[in-house]
């Protein structure tokens, strides 16, 4: 039976630790400094994406590479959707080519799970509709694990759109499995109160509309963009960078340890200013997409090989 990866709610630490253990020995092949053994070599991998993606899309096609594999790729804008072909009978239709795993994003939640009920082959969730990002919310795991060392007593807060976030469903179930305390933070027209009461999480997380009142003790800061695609700007006031920017002056404020993260695109001098967001010394953005290589490489890996 071939392995999946559609989501992390539900995984243990063990679990969760082996794919970050893995992905962090893939970290300098995933910068080009040493060749990855070809594990891959003979599979094919189709990538599905129904939902535009930059980072997501290469990067699985990156990690496929290093890994020697052979990548199809597949965009919603191209492909017979548009004629009318269901989401099933399009997945069908590319199993049938003899690929060894298909990734998909698409704006279903809980797309791929459906998917791999239909398949014979592995199925990675690249992202489905507001349910999880799983990849994203590894690599942000490995992220954080690199610049603070362990999980344990660590509180990292995530800000913005959280009623609209696949990001946020994703990192809260793994950071909160791993051992850290997570802080949810937004306006109330886009926090939704069930996130708190999820009984495996309930204890390590807390829900705030107030982002001055949670800078002086963070350990990591996730800034979440805007998604508009998704009808979030009706539920947003026009002061909200105001609000729930990380601004310069809301910077200064964090404890020096505190790195910055967005899973991006960043809406520069929306969510997060552009000082912040360049800022060598706490920014992570850009190694958030290095990790998100290294991250893809153990899941193809794990999910084709084992």
């Amino acid at each position: 039976m071939p392995r999946h990866l559609l989501q992390l709610e539900g995984l243990d630490a063990p679990a969760l630790t082996a794919l970050l253990d893995r992905a962090e020995s893939f970290i300098p092949a995933a910068r080009g400094e040493a060749a990855a053994p070809a594990s891959l070599a003979g599979k094919l991998v189709a990538n599905l994406f129904f939902e535009d993606s930059t980072r997501t899309r290469l990067s699985f096609e990156a990690a496929a590479a290093r890994l020697g594999a052979r990548s199809l790729a597949l965009q919603g804008s191209g492909s017979s959707t548009s004629k009318g072909e269901t989401f099933l009978d399009t997945a069908l239709n590319v199993e049938a080519l003899g690929v060894d795993a298909i990734v998909v994003r698409t704006d279903l939640s809980g797309g791929p799970a459906q998917l791999a009920g239909h398949v014979r082959c592995a199925v990675i969730n690249a992202g489905d509709g507001r349910h999880e990002h799983p990849t994203q919310g590894l690599l942000d795991c490995l992220t954080i694990r690199r610049a603070l060392g362990g999980f344990q007593g660590a509180t990292i807060a995530i800000v913005g759109d959280i009623a609209n976030s696949r990001v946020a469903r994703s990192a809260l179930h793994a950071l909160t499995t791993l051992g850290a305390k997570v802080r949810l933070i937004g306006p109330p027209t886009l926090m939704p109160k069930s996130f708190a009461q999820v009984p495996a999480v309930a204890e390590n997380v807390s829900i705030s509309n107030d982002l001055d009142a949670n800078l002086h003790d963070l350990d990591a800061i996730m800034m979440l963009r805007v998604q508009l695609e998704r009808a979030a700007g009706g539920s947003i006031a026009s002061d909200y960078r105001v609000q729930y920017g990380l601004t310069r002056d809301r910077a200064s404020r964090l404890p020096a340890r505190c790195i910055v993260m967005h899973p991006g695109p960043v809406n520069r001098g929306v969510e997060v200013d552009d000082d912040v967001a360049d800022d060598r010394r706490r920014s992570q953005i850009l190694l958030q997409v290095t990790h998100g290589v290294a991250v893809r490489m153990a899941v193809l890996d794990h999910c084709l090989v084992g």
